[in-house]
C-alpha cells in the first residue's frame, strides 16, 4: 500500500500556492477581488450541482442538523481558525488575517467532497490513484487563483490534506466494506451543501462555522447505514 495519489495532490497543491503567490504579486487588487468572487460562485455552483444527486434530502438535513449540535458543542470552527491563526503568527508575517482565512478555506474545499474519499479507497486497495490524480490537478489550480489573492496560507492546507486522504488510504479496506453506494451518494450531497456554504463565504454574502458542520461529512453515511441496518432488520 502506497500514499502515491495523497503524495501527488500534496506536491500539486503546494505547486500551485508557489505560482499562485508569484502571479499575485503582480496583480491589482480589484483584481484579486474578482477572482474571489469567481471562486465563490464556482464553488457554490459545484456545491449546489452536489447536493442535487441525494435521493433522500432527509439524510443530509439530519446529518448537518445532529453536526451542528456536535460542532457547535466541541467548538471545531475554532481550533480550525486557532491553528489557522498559529501559522499566520509563525509564519505568515504582515499577511493581516489573509494568511489564517487562505489556510481555513483552501483546507476545508480540498477536504470536502467525493474524491478524496473514493480516491482514497481506490489507492488503498488497488494502487489505483487516477481519482487523486485528477483532484491534484483540479486542487493546483484552485491554489493558484486562491493563493494569488490570499497568500502562503493556502499551502499549509497540503499537510491536513495529507493527514485526511493519508487516513482513508491506509483504512481503505475498513471504508470500502462499509461504505455502500447510498452512503457515498448521500455523503457526496452533504459535502456539496458544505462547499455551498464555503461559496457563501467567499462571496461575503454569509458567513456560515462551516468547520462546525464538518461532522456531517460522516455522520450522513452513518445514519443511512443505521436505517439500512434497521429496514434490513424489520424485512423491508
Amino acid at each position: 500500500m502506497t500514499l502515491k495519489g495523497t503524495l501527488i495532490n500534496t506536491v500539486a497543491i503546494v505547486a500551485g500556492t508557489l505560482i499562485g503567490v508569484l502571479a499575485g504579486q503582480k496583480y491589482p487588487e480589484k483584481m484579486k477581488e474578482t477572482v474571489m468572487n469567481g471562486l465563490g460562485l464556482v464553488t457554490s455552483i459545484i456545491g449546489i450541482s452536489m447536493a442535487l444527486e441525494t435521493e433522500n434530502i432527509l439524510f443530509p438535513l439530519s446529518g448537518i442538523a445532529f453536526s451542528a449540535i456536535i460542532g457547535e458543542w466541541l467548538n471545531i470552527e475554532k481550533w480550525v481558525s486557532n491553528l489557522g491563526a498559529a501559522l499566520e503568527k509563525r509564519f505568515g508575517g504582515q499577511s493581516q488575517g489573509l494568511f489564517a482565512k487562505g489556510f481555513v478555506s483552501a483546507t476545508l474545499l480540498f477536504c470536502i467532497g467525493p474524491m478524496a474519499i473514493i480516491g482514497g479507497i481506490q489507492d488503498g486497495l488497488t494502487g489505483d490513484y487516477r481519482t487523486l490524480a485528477a483532484k491534484a490537478a483540479i486542487d493546483g489550480f484552485t491554489s493558484i487563483a486562491f493563493a494569488s489573492s490570499l497568500g502562503f496560507g493556502v499551502g499549509f492546507s497540503a499537510l491536513p490534506v495529507f493527514v485526511y486522504q493519508g487516513a482513508i488510504t491506509l483504512g481503505a479496506g475498513f471504508f470500502d466494506r462499509v461504505f455502500t453506494e447510498q452512503m457515498i451518494t448521500e455523503m457526496t450531497a452533504t459535502g456539496g451543501l458544505l462547499l455551498f456554504a464555503i461559496g457563501l463565504g467567499l462571496l461575503e454574502i454569509k458567513k456560515i462555522r462551516v468547520a462546525n458542520l464538518l461532522p456531517a461529512i460522516f455522520l450522513t453515511p452513518a445514519i443511512c447505514y443505521l436505517i439500512q441496518l434497521v429496514w434490513s432488520s424489520a424485512g423491508f
